[in-house]
């Protein structure tokens, strides 16, 4: 009888310890059968591709550091897996992008939906195929080298999705957020008068996104692995001929210095329409990156939310309209203009024209949504997207969603329906630059984006916030 006794307070006892540990730290037991695997390339050409951006022919003449191409792989406690790449270029076209996901699909199985390929929108960074290809002089020699670049970086950036995958292991996934205010919404404030603004303490004007969003990935040992952050800002502080990152590239690198061993990776939000003010001058652009790192830190600072091992994902190609497609005309009298990218436009159209090619009324806009455990939503949003897009998605989804920007294809800007109305540069006639065979985008375009991400978080299981 006492055997027996003395038998039931053990198992009770034992009952209890099982209890304790588990309610004492749920969030990081369960985080740890998360498998998450880091790798990364550097992409600095060794051959002299121009600078892209700006719309002006800029040899390379030399870096101030090294360009990166970056992976994190996710493998949720099912075997589900999905690969986000960061990467220091302006922008990846669609013609080089679906060369990788259909390299990534044959080789490791993972389709669209679990593979998002973004760009930090860098203007120190280098070509890519036709990217802007309006933008530049047509020089034969130069075309050449970027065909041949782009091909090395197709090769590079599936390496780069089986290196993250190879490097899968046990970890631990945290997010938390911190602050950074150096972005400017340049449509509300003119670049000339902002320094002035900023000394006197003057407001400035306009919607902003100032939330630094991160991500941190542990080993079981406590090792940081790999830090993933955000924010809404064009990198667009320097304007010269030299190969460098811009501010995300000196946030990266004053990131992994403080934490020996990880991996710094960058994602632009939704900094459309945000300029880092003032700039054009290397010791800002410094400055901007251990600002941001600084934002970064203080995010870590805090006490991380872990998230469970689920992931759910879905992927849509939404159909943008153009208001109205130019016509032969149209482009004809184009072709004498004095804006050297709105002529080379027209000549190039017309020359696809005469070999037969119809110009299409709509462009196929692609759309992610990423959810992590239960509510860590990941919204990834092709090309330049205004910062309404992220205060609206926040705003209907939760403060834990992270809204990624410059996604998979570079296409244009993508107006909010104020920034339409309201047009300019983002939100006007100036879809020619970017090769499109319109100047506008139709007025519903935001109307059509929310409506795919509505579907695609539906899918996913995390439907919009009611009000």
């Amino acid at each position: 009888m006492l055997r027996s006794m003395r038998l039931l307070a053990m198992e009770f006892a034992g009952l209890m310890l099982v209890m304790t540990l588990t309610m004492s730290a749920p969030a990081n037991a369960i985080a740890a059968t998360w498998k998450v695997g880091v790798a990364k390339t550097v992409i600095t050409p060794d051959t002299p591709v121009w600078l892209a951006g700006y719309g002006s022919k800029r040899v390379p003449d030399g870096k101030l550091h090294d360009l990166w191409a970056k992976a994190l792989a996710f493998e949720a406690a099912d075997g589900t897996r999905a690969v986000l790449i960061t990467s220091d270029f302006q922008g990846v076209p669609k013609s080089m992008s679906d060369r990788v996901f259909a390299a990534v699909r044959d080789k490791f199985g993972l389709d669209r939906s679990r593979i998002m390929l973004t760009f930090s929108h860098n203007h120190c960074g280098p070509r890519l195929g036709d990217d802007l290809i309006d933008y530049y002089p047509v020089e034969a020699e130069q075309e050449r080298v970027v065909e041949a670049y782009t091909s090395k970086m197709v090769e590079a950036c599936v390496r780069l999705v089986g290196d993250a995958l190879a490097d899968l292991a046990p970890a631990t996934v945290e997010t938390s957020e911190g602050r950074c205010t150096f972005a400017v919404n340049r449509r509300e404030n003119p670049e000339p008068e902002v320094p002035d603004m900023i000394a006197k303490g003057v407001p400035l004007k306009g919607p902003v996104d100032h939330s630094v969003p991160v991500m941190k990935v542990s080993r079981p040992d406590g090792s940081t692995k790999a830090i993933l952050f955000g924010y809404a800002c064009h990198p667009t502080t320097l304007s010269f001929t030299t190969y460098c990152g811009d501010y995300p590239g000196f946030a990266q690198i004053e990131i992994e210095k403080h934490h020996p061993g990880a991996t710094a990776l960058f994602v632009n939000t939704c900094g459309g329409d945000q300029n880092p003010l003032p700039r054009r001058q290397v010791a800002l652009c410094e400055k901007y990156g251990k600002m941001l790192a600084e934002g970064v830190e203080g995010a870590l600072a805090k006490p991380g939310r872990a998230i469970e091992p689920k992931l759910a994902v879905a992927f849509e190609m939404v159909d943008l309209p153009y208001l109205e497609p130019v016509t032969d005309a149209t482009l004809e009298k184009a072709l004498a203009d004095p804006n050297a990218i709105k002529s080379r436009w027209a000549k190039r159209l017309l020359e696809k024209r005469k070999a037969g090619a119809n110009f299409e009324s709509a462009y196929p806009y692609p759309l992610h949504a990423w959810l992590l455990g239960g509510d860590t939503l990941m919204i990834g949003m092709g090309a330049e997207t205004v910062v309404d897009y992220a205060l609206r998605f926040k705003r209907e989804y939760g403060q834990r969603t992270w809204v990624l920007g410059y996604a998979d294809d570079m296409i244009s800007y993508i107006p909010s329906r104020r920034v339409w109305e309201e047009g300019r540069y983002e939100g006007g006639s100036f879809l020619y630059e970017y090769g499109r065979p319109a100047f506008r985008w139709a007025g519903d375009i935001e109307d059509r984006i929310a409506a795919g991400i509505d579907r695609l978080t539906r899918k996913v299981g995390h439907a919009r916030h009611e009000p």
